[in-house]
């Protein structure tokens, strides 16, 4: 079976809004009218000659799946600083990379997962006309050189945002070591960490005395890992409340010890980010020509199946898909009651079961095979619903052979033909619990993020810290969309102008739009007035997408 493509992403144009601006809109709209006299800017109580910028991949700037030079230039902490230099901000220096390919090397060599054999830090993705590709589709003379062994780049650095990391990795000595990775450095830390390989990376923040810093998402990565491998505990795990309280806690007393004041954000909700609503549930359409004229056949085999499932009292498992509408597919949900013994043994006892095994075209005798095999196939999954998750990587995989199980049939004597049919993924074959973040699941990561957001939403009232609510800034874009300046911005991967071609890190404009948020919650708490004196980033100025050109 041919793979099934069945994301269709259709081009959207940027709408212009005719409606009434609110005020910050109106606020700019003056600021670009000379009749108008705006006030002088102040600082209020804060102090931004020495700002330092500490968290994961939203401070880094990453974007597109990767880091390169033009994104960290438009960084909301780079983007902040220049709003700070009208108020007596001071220099910004930020660990850049060396090219605009995105993704790193290893002393000449890219850096390969010994488990998968494919490269970690790869180049970024571009748009190739459908939707995101890799950069080297495109341009396949585009390859990283940004060694984190030959030629990191000389701090101290006032961006310290270090792709990947979670809320313990700041206060973990030797993160930033390289003799440490890969089992317990990263390299974007080691990037930073320079003449002091093992200091923290909070360390290297206090080192400057800052007067002011920002601390955004530190937790996004104790969440977002276990996320993104669809819920799989075994790929990774929740970092416990406890662990992330007392880490969240060591790194504002350290940055507030000599007296600097800032800006802290809470975290999203992992189902308001595209990587988890843009791969529909129901990914399976009849009009596909690789799909539809199969759905009779399909049916009548899971028909045999259903039986079974209504004699287990499991008739809710039910397997059909429609010829007229597009249809869920199959995944293996491990929250479901295995009954794959169960099934076996009614294939077997069952006296009709030979003949069906006949119909496939095996021989009779195989039919304690082929119960086996169905019933550990078939034993504990469903076809989804709409409040299964599908991770975006998942677009790539529906409709195609799993190997491993195509082998695994073959080997036990299935026809190549027949155990071909039978490895479809998401079709005959369940999607694996990767590629599906399930309900439980996800209900594990919203019961964490809460506990997280808690935290330093009381961390920031008990020290006076502005606080901005980034949660709120998200689910506002997936549900109703965002005005900013004359764009509306949504949550939709590509074309919502927010979230960038990965599915989780923002566009440029995502990024002024959250160093917007920044500034007015820092006039909220400290009497500044970036918004009244026009000092906003403006949405023109950032683009949403980057050139393959680059």
């Amino acid at each position: 079976m041919k793979n099934i493509r069945y994301i269709l992403l259709s081009i959207l144009a940027l709408s212009y809004i005719s409606c009434d601006y609110e005020e910050l809109d109106e606020l700019r709209a003056k600021n670009n009218d000379e009749e108008v006299v705006l006030p002088e800017l102040t600082s209020g109580e804060a102090d931004f000659s020495n700002y330092v910028a500490i968290g994961p991949s939203f401070t880094a700037g990453f974007t597109d799946n990767g880091l390169f030079t033009a994104a960290q230039e438009n960084s909301f902490p780079n983007t902040l600083a220049k709003k700070f230099s009208n108020a007596g901000g001071g220099a910004f220096t930020q660990p850049l990379m060396n090219d605009n390919f995105g993704g790193l090397i290893l002393a000449g060599d890219p850096v390969i997962n010994p488990s998968t054999g494919q490269r970690l830090f790869s180049e970024r993705l571009v748009f190739g006309g459908a939707g995101p590709v890799p950069l080297q589709t495109i341009n396949p003379a585009a390859m990283s050189t940004t060694d984190f062994a030959l030629n990191n780049p000389t701090g101290p650095f006032n961006n310290l945002g270090i792709p990947g990391a979670k809320s313990f990795h700041f206060i973990a000595p030797g993160f930033g070591n390289i003799a440490n990775f890969p089992t317990a450095a990263n390299p974007y830390a080691v990037r930073v960490t320079g003449a002091t390989p093992n200091a923290t990376i909070l360390e290297l923040a206090t080192a400057q005395n800052p007067s002011f810093f920002t601390a955004d998402l530190i937790g996004g990565n104790d969440v977002l890992g276990y996320a993104t491998s669809g819920g799989d505990s075994s790929r990774d795990q929740i970092t416990d409340p406890a662990v992330f309280q007392g880490a969240f806690n060591a790194i504002i007393s350290g940055l507030i010890a000599n007296g600097a004041k800032g800006a802290v954000t809470n975290i999203p909700y992992v189902s308001s980010l595209p990587y988890f609503t843009t791969v529909p549930f129901n990914a399976l359409d009849p009009s596909n020509p690789s799909f539809g004229p199969l759905i009779p056949t399909l049916n009548g085999i899971f028909g045999q199946i259903n039986l079974v499932y209504q004699a287990l009292g499991q008739s809710e498992r039910s397997i059909v898909f429609s010829e007229t509408a597009a249809s869920p597919v199959i995944i293996r949900d491990e929250s479901l009651a295995d009954i794959s013994v169960q099934m076996i043994a009614v294939f077997n006892a069952s006296p009709t079961f030979p003949f069906f095994v006949e119909s496939l075209g095996l021989p009779a005798a195989a039919a304690p095979l082929v119960a086996n095999l169905l019933g550990t196939t078939y034993g504990q999954c469903r076809q989804a619903n709409s409040d299964d998750l599908l991770t975006l990587p998942s677009s790539a995989v529906i409709g195609t052979v799993n190997n491993e199980f195509f082998t695994l049939l073959t080997s036990q004597g299935i026809p190549a033909n027949l155990a071909g049919q039978f490895a479809v993924e998401g079709i005959t074959y369940p999607l694996d619990d990767r590629w599906v973040l399930l309900p439980s699941e996800n209900s594990e990561i919203i019961a964490a993020v809460d506990s997280y957001n808690s935290v330093i939403e009381s961390v920031a009232n008990t020290n006076g810290l502005a606080f901005v609510d980034v949660n709120s800034i998200l689910t506002e874009a997936s549900t109703t969309g965002i005005i900013f300046d004359e764009f509306s911005l949504n949550a939709d991967l590509v074309f919502g102008g927010l979230v960038s071609l990965d599915g989780v890190h923002l566009t440029a404009r995502g990024y002024a739009l959250m160093a917007n948020a920044f500034l007015e919650a820092i006039d909220e708490t400290y009497g500044s007035n970036f918004v009244a004196s026009g000092n906003l980033a403006k949405a023109s100025d950032f683009q949403t997408n980057y050139s393959p050109a680059l």
